[in-house]
């Protein structure tokens, strides 16, 4: 059985302005910017919610199943993915469009400048849940707006459970619009910051969120996740990366681990440590899909994990 993962595909450019934009940009003359950076350092990278989450699956040996919109240009992105034996059958190319692009320049003081280009991406509605087969669970992550309607209405008419996770999608929905997804969803993830923004615009709390599925997770950074399920709080401690690097992903691999664990029907804190344990792993290289370990390591790293919190004895294979 599959995990469909519904999101966007996206390549992002990444730059280095090797100085501060403060130092180049006048506060009486914002009226009338015209600014240009020199930035000798650059790369690019696969990204996209959907991209990010399969990849991190697909270490976990998860059988995701890729459902997004892409461009003309997606043929690099395509090897990638084939590559790393990920299935593209569910990936429609868009005539005419590119795949959706962010252009990131940070300077020094990790300050960021991001134009995104959503291109393909708004267009994900052509692609319908009712084409995929054997799959057992799904995710709604930040996608088009039409498209993670439909998807979302699609998972629950089916009867597929699916984890609502509107992440920087977030901006593009009120708050009934956000209730109508959480009414269907089986589960819902968000930051810390993001909780926040959905408990202004639906008017409830944390704890009333969570009566509406079987498990909200919310995640704290350096601080670990909170997953309110079964009537109660389970806190999941973050694991300690080998370094920090670059956090851009690693809410997407913590999600592939919470999916891992759902699908193979483990209990919460094994569920939420897993998907700590994939959030260390990643931080500790650039990019969203970088990051190399086989089963064996993120087993290892688990299990650590688990000796340092005077755990041992449980495992992955649970």
């Amino acid at each position: 059985m599959h995990t469909l993962i519904c999101g966007s595909l996206a390549f992002d450019t990444i730059m280095v302005f090797q100085d501060q934009f403060k130092n180049h940009i006048l506060p009486d003359k914002i009226h009338a910017l015209s600014v240009a950076f020199y930035v000798p350092e650059m790369r690019r990278e696969f990204g996209g919610t959907a991209g990010n989450i399969a990849y991190n699956l697909q270490l976990l040996d998860g059988n995701p199943l890729i459902m997004a919109t892409a461009g003309e240009d997606f043929a690099t992105y395509t090897q990638w993915l084939n590559k790393n034996q990920l299935n593209t059958s569910h990936i429609k190319i868009i005539p005419n469009s590119f795949t959706a692009q962010a252009f990131i320049t940070t300077d020094t003081d990790d300050n960021q400048i991001t134009a995104f280009h959503p291109g393909a991406m708004i267009e994900s509605h052509q692609n319908s849940v009712n084409e995929a087969i054997n799959v057992n669970l799904a995710v709604i992550a930040p996608d088009g707006r039409d498209g993670m309607f439909q998807h979302a209405r699609e998972c629950f008419e089916v009867g597929i459970p699916f984890l609502f996770d509107p992440g920087q999608g977030l901006p593009m929905f009120n708050g009934e619009e956000l209730l109508y997804f959480i009414e269907m969803a089986d589960y819902l993830a968000v930051n810390d910051y993001e909780s926040q923004i959905i408990q202004d615009k639906t008017g409830l709390s944390l704890d009333e969120l969570a009566c509406k599925v079987k498990a909200l997770i919310v995640t704290l950074g350096g601080n670990g996740s909170q997953i309110y399920a079964e009537g109660q709080r389970f806190d999941i401690p973050c694991v300690k990366a080998e370094r920090i690097v670059d956090p851009t992903g690693c809410g997407d691999a913590y999600r592939a681990g919470l999916l891992y664990g759902i699908a193979k029907g483990w209990d919460w804190p094994t569920c939420g440590r897993l998907a700590a344990t994939m959030g260390a792993i990643k931080i500790a290289s650039r990019g969203g899909q970088n990051h190399t370990p086989t089963r064996d390591d993120i087993e290892a790293i688990y299990t650590q994990a688990l000796v340092n919190e005077s755990l041992a004895g449980e495992t992955l294979t649970k």
